[in-house]
């Protein structure tokens, strides 16, 4: 497990990689069809077809949203027999699409954050 940020790490910027990396990520999590897909997989592996049918979008949607999920490195896949199935990649996805999503219940529910 990673050490919370610590305040002084807030002063100084992180490299540009970094920076254009957490941008893309960020990016892809701008279309509410892939924010709804990644909540999902961060919670269970899904395949094309089931995903499709939970979010309620065609396969070949899916299979664009997930090919896009996976070079920002949001999502990971494996093969399970004939098909693949798909996970988010880890505990920060989780964390950072979590944060994402309470911070804007508590902004459209007017409820302070507690920073």
């Amino acid at each position: 497990m990673h050490a919370p940020v610590e305040l002084t790490q807030w002063r100084e910027l992180p490299p540009d990689d970094t920076v254009a990396a957490a941008v893309e990520a960020l990016r892809m999590l701008a279309d509410p069809t892939r924010l709804r897909m990644l909540w999902l997989l961060c919670g269970d592996e899904y395949d094309v077809t089931t995903l499709a049918a939970a979010v309620g979008i065609a396969r070949p949607a899916v299979s664009q949203h997930l090919a896009k999920l996976r070079i920002a490195g949001l999502v990971a896949t494996r093969r399970d027999g004939r098909r693949a199935v798909y996970r988010a990649t880890g505990g920060h996805v989780k964390r950072m699409l979590g944060e994402a999503v309470a911070a804007a219940h508590h902004r459209v529910s007017n409820v302070p954050d507690g920073d």
